[in-house]
């Protein structure tokens, strides 16, 4: 059986299967194993019930783990397009749901299956903290925009064809 999965942070150009959410944004998806993966990033502004994630502009504002918010990398519309929103803990766990339907933000399991399926060993999977070897770097995508030379220099960068982006950071202080 195939688990459907989203992350929150990845882009995917190509003709695909897709996914729709509450909002009418279309996400592409890629199957790596037994598993199938939303490819681009979320920038869905609704939960599944239509009920607004709150909006904000201000990192001053930022961080609240109550309320669910969303942000824009540096406050540009234009991004939300190509790397999507960013999204507090809140939305994440909120029982509304932020992916579209059928979908949900992969577990820490959902990940190891997919880090495994890579090539990571079991007992490194079930490691805490980073782990693993070039399986980030076999996802990854688009290297000019990566800051970290032994992820896009590694000679499987890629290979997966998921294209994996940075897709930013939200906090007090960080944009």
């Amino acid at each position: 059986m195939k688990k459907l999965l989203t992350f929150i942070s990845i882009i995917f150009f190509f003709s695909c299967d897709s996914s729709t959410d509450i909002d009418g944004n279309v996400y592409c998806t890629i199957e790596i194993g037994d598993q199938v993966w939303m490819a681009e990033n979320l920038k869905v502004t609704h939960y599944q019930n239509g009920n607004p994630i709150t909006h904000i502009t201000n990192n001053g504002d930022w961080g609240s783990y109550d309320e669910g918010q969303y942000g824009i990398y540096d406050n540009d519309p234009s991004y939300a397009d190509t790397y999507g929103n960013l999204y507090n803990w809140a939305v994440v766990d909120d029982d509304r749901g932020v992916c579209p339907e059928g979908w949900h933000v992969p577990s820490d399991d959902e990940w190891k299956e997919l880090e495994m399926y890579l090539g990571m060993s079991e007992s490194e999977a079930n490691t805490t903290g980073y782990r693993g070897t070039n399986e980030g770097s076999k996802l990854a995508g688009n290297a000019e925009l990566w800051n970290d030379g032994d992820l896009e220099n590694n000679s499987e960068f890629g290979s997966t064809n998921f294209d994996l982006l940075p897709a930013g950071y939200r906090g007090d202080g960080w944009i």
